[in-house]
């Protein structure tokens, strides 16, 4: 993960100066203007941080008759080092669960945190590592057998981005919590409102899975009992969102803090299926196609201007549903870090 983060500044340190060039500048500086009783800004120039980072995600298929099926891989450990200069924060890891697989799994993610907006960018694709995680075909079908098994036939991709505006952003700080630029001395919180846009491709070997379920649960139950509306061939479909939420930072000691953070989307899935037009038309829409997406956030954060350590998670879920089949994508991370400033300002 490589999250920039915009530094705060008081109003004092702004010069006065006239014209257009003044308006602008105030424009721009007020991103990151704040109420100095509630959020302290950061006083030095440089950071230094290790981050253990874990990344997680399954995907869910259910069929029109309540047939279940998920996949998961294995978590993703990584740990590497990170350096900032203000409000620019680069790092690298390695991931040490996944050395001598040769995986072909991808995932980076850039956030930008400021006092009054935050852009999440994201890319992820699918490794070789999955397994049936879960399996549910009806009463009286035992599937245990077959949950924890590898599974290597499926394939997805997800990339797209979220932008959030922070309406009480004089007061409360999302740096705070996640970029630790800031520190917030007394509790607040902010409703958030957004739009998002994100692309998803999901296709699965149905032979494959056939053969497995035959190899473990009998050919009786692969050749009779598995929903034929399940075996689509691939789904690719673009999600246009608009959300709400709400998120506050609780310092309940001093040079600690709490954050939690909700926001919920709806959300507009348009699928290759409905893009036999070149340009999108009315006919083209319909109700069903909107559905509910959310992100959720939450860090512990020690932070005494100098030094600070923490930990923080942000998951994502999005969901699809047609009169066949219906798909949930739930993917996050979990971050443990510990770093120092340097060179004041």
């Amino acid at each position: 993960m490589l999250p920039l983060s915009a530094s705060a500044i008081d109003n004092d340190s702004v010069p006065k100066k006239g014209g257009l060039f003044h308006a602008i500048y105030e424009f721009v500086r007020d991103f990151s203007r704040v109420d100095s009783n509630y959020i302290e800004p950061c006083k030095y120039n440089y950071t230094v941080m290790l981050q253990n980072t874990n990344t997680f995600e399954a995907y869910s298929l259910s069929s029109k008759n309540k047939q279940k099926i998920s996949f998961a891989p294995k978590p993703s450990i990584k740990m590497g080092p990170y350096i900032g200069w203000r409000w620019i924060f680069l790092g690298y890891t390695i991931d040490f669960s996944h050395l001598d697989e040769g995986s072909r799994k991808q995932d980076w993610v850039l956030s930008f945190y400021s006092n009054q907006i935050g852009v999440d960018i994201f890319y992820r694709k699918t490794g070789t590592d999955y397994k049936i995680r879960y399996m549910d075909l009806g009463p009286n079908i035992a599937t245990s057998p077959i949950e924890g098994t590898n599974f290597d036939g499926i394939r997805s991709d997800i990339k797209g981005f979220n932008l959030y505006y922070i309406f009480n952003h004089h007061k409360f700080s999302y740096p705070a919590a996640y970029s630790q630029s800031t520190v917030q001395r007394k509790s607040a919180g902010s409703f958030l409102a957004g739009i998002g846009y994100t692309t998803h491709s999901l296709q699965v070997d149905w032979k494959k899975l056939n053969e497995v379920v035959k190899e473990k649960l009998g050919t009786d139950i692969a050749e009779t009992q598995l929903d034929s509306s399940l075996f689509f061939g691939r789904i690719h479909y673009s999600d246009y969102s608009v959300s709400a939420g709400y998120a506050y930072n609780w310092v309940f000691a001093h040079n600690w803090l709490i954050d939690l953070s909700l926001s919920m989307a709806i959300a507009y899935k348009r699928t290759t299926g409905d893009m036999d037009h070149s340009h999108f038309t009315l006919r083209d829409f319909t109700l069903q196609n909107f559905n509910l997406d959310g992100v959720s956030r939450f860090g512990l954060v020690w932070n005494n201007s100098k030094w600070y350590a923490g930990a923080n998670a942000i998951f994502h879920s999005y969901n699809y549903r047609k009169s066949q089949f219906s798909t949930n994508t739930y993917f996050g991370s979990i971050n443990i870090y510990v770093g120092f400033n340097f060179g004041k300002r």
